[in-house]
């Protein structure tokens, strides 16, 4: 229950503010802080075995560069793996807090290191903490957030993890001045604060009454959905809400396993697993995995701007991010997930074309300004549609009985491919230079038919609803043709009230 005596819109408000905020806050930052510090000469020092600018064998050192980076998307997959199998035993509040407190533990690892072993150590703790929150917020912040304005809650998360990034980056350019190892240390250690805020409101506000229904908390779950709903437990509202979960639950069966996912069943899991999967994976190979780990290793390196000029791009770059995700917030709802994504993937290969092309132009200085204005434009295509809608969608798609497990083994499955992608790209700018975004801009092309033939529209659905165009669909390319044709539950609520006042206008209507 909630500690805060708040009920109805503001709950959500301050679940907003005081979890989802500054928790995917430390998903931006943890992914960006050490991209920001890799070139500091301090942090050279300190891990000479990862400099690859001063390295006798560049090849050998970026590739444990690349490890190194890769140790936070290692732990971030064993946190959101864990979570398969712990997130529903512990509850999406006790998940996060134990997230959160990880991250602590981590953060205090990483602000300290003084060996290469302690630096992967700690950037490994951080992931696991990430990992568990990244497979959590979303999830809880769905399940308390009412159907018609889910979409723009969970989409926020788009706005904070690009104001995670540019945090980090801005406060490691304003550090760079310091030439000691301050420099790195202090934003190590800063997603301390962000982390034990997440801590606190997540002890005081309640847990998903989805899950406290799954786990046959009743009487519970309808005290959450009253203040949810800002009304008495015997309301109808709640009834109606309660009835709607329990048919969902009663159409599994009641039953959970890992084994289900392999599945179609009535309920089409196998199907609608792969549907959840699919654009957390897209996420990973649209590029934005390569320019947010080494957004500052590349305006330097590849680009041949200086250090300093680097170092503020790098924080203004991330800024676009929260312009996007306004962007995504705003019109998810009136445009839906569909559009979004499918004009983000079409503007991602257009601007990755030309950042490759300009940036390929080397001692062209027109040309390096051509590339970094589209690396810009870039972030702000990607984020539009990929910076919160992947992580809302595998929780609108997924059952109930089994929406922890999908959305668990679909966010680890994108930290497999980030792992893949962060180790090999050091390795691939040296060889391909800016080539190597070619290789992002074919998958982007390669993304948007699928989007269109594939994944149905959610919008305005509630999580139950997804259930029944699922259960009508026959095969992969009916549930897109069943979100066009079931007409949305609350359009039915509007026009049976419509229709009701109507006769109660009209006597002769009633006789």
């Amino acid at each position: 229950m909630s500690s805060l005596g708040i009920r109805g819109n503001s709950l959500n408000i301050v679940a907003i503010l005081g979890v989802l905020m500054p928790g995917i806050m430390t998903v931006g930052y943890n992914a960006a802080s050490l991209g920001g510090i890799l070139s500091l000469k301090s942090f050279e020092n300190q891990f000479p075995e990862i400099d690859v600018d001063h390295a006798k064998d560049q090849s050998y050192t970026s590739t444990i560069q690349g490890t190194v980076v890769a140790a936070y998307a290692v732990g971030g997959f064993l946190g959101t793996f864990s979570c398969i199998f712990l997130g529903d035993k512990l509850g999406r509040r006790w998940t996060m807090m134990t997230g959160s407190a990880v991250q602590i533990i981590g953060c205090i690892l990483n602000a300290t290191a003084s060996t290469l072993a302690q630096l992967i150590v700690s950037r490994i703790t951080i992931g696991f903490g990430t990992g568990a929150l990244l497979a959590t917020i979303p999830l809880w912040q769905s399940e308390i957030s009412p159907a018609k304005k889910r979409g723009r809650h969970v989409a926020t998360k788009g706005i904070f993890s690009g104001f995670g990034c540019a945090l980090a980056l801005f406060l490691e350019f304003g550090m760079s001045f310091m030439g000691s190892s301050v420099a790195w240390r202090f934003p190590s250690a800063f997603p301390v604060l962000l982390s034990a805020i997440v801590f606190v409101f997540a002890a005081l506000l309640p847990d998903s009454p989805r899950w406290l229904l799954r786990q046959g908390r009743v009487a519970e779950a309808r005290e959450v959905l009253a203040m949810l709903e800002d009304t008495c437990v015997n309301d109808g509202i709640i009834d109606e809400k309660v009835n709607e979960v329990q048919a969902s639950l009663d159409l599994s069966g009641g039953k959970r396993s890992l084994g289900q996912i392999f599945h179609m069943g009535p309920q089409r899991i196998f199907h609608r697993a792969m549907l959840a999967v699919g654009p957390l994976v897209f996420l990973q190979l649209t590029g934005a995995t390569v320019t947010t780990f080494y957004t500052t290793s590349i305006f330097e390196n590849n680009l041949g701007l200086d250090e300093k000029t680097s170092r503020l791009l790098a924080g203004v770059y991330q800024l676009v991010g929260p312009i996007g995700g306004t962007v995504c917030v705003l019109g998810i709802e009136g445009f839906g997930r569909r559009k979004l994504l499918m004009a983000s993937t079409i503007g991602n290969t257009i601007c990755l074309v030309l950042i490759a092309s300009l940036g390929s132009m080397s001692g062209n200085l027109w040309a390096s300004h051509g590339a970094v204005f589209f690396l810009f434009l870039f972030h702000f295509s990607y984020i539009i549609g990929f910076g919160g809608i992947p992580y809302l969608f595998a929780t609108e798609i997924a059952p109930l009985h089994l929406r922890t497990t999908i959305n668990s083994m679909s966010i680890s499955v994108s930290w497999i491919f980030s792992i893949l992608i962060t180790n090999i790209t050091p390795l691939a700018f040296n060889l391909m230079g800016q080539r190597y975004f070619l290789v992002f801009a074919g998958l982007n092309a390669l993304m948007t038919p699928a989007i269109y033939y594939l994944f149905p529209e959610t919008a305005g659905r509630s999580l139950e609803e997804m259930d029944e165009i699922f259960a009508l669909s026959r095969g992969v390319l009916d549930a897109v043709h069943m979100a066009r044709k079931l007409p949305h539950r609350h359009q039915i609520e509007y026009q049976s009230d419509k229709k009701l006042d109507d006769d109660l206008k009209d006597p002769a209507a009633l006789a």
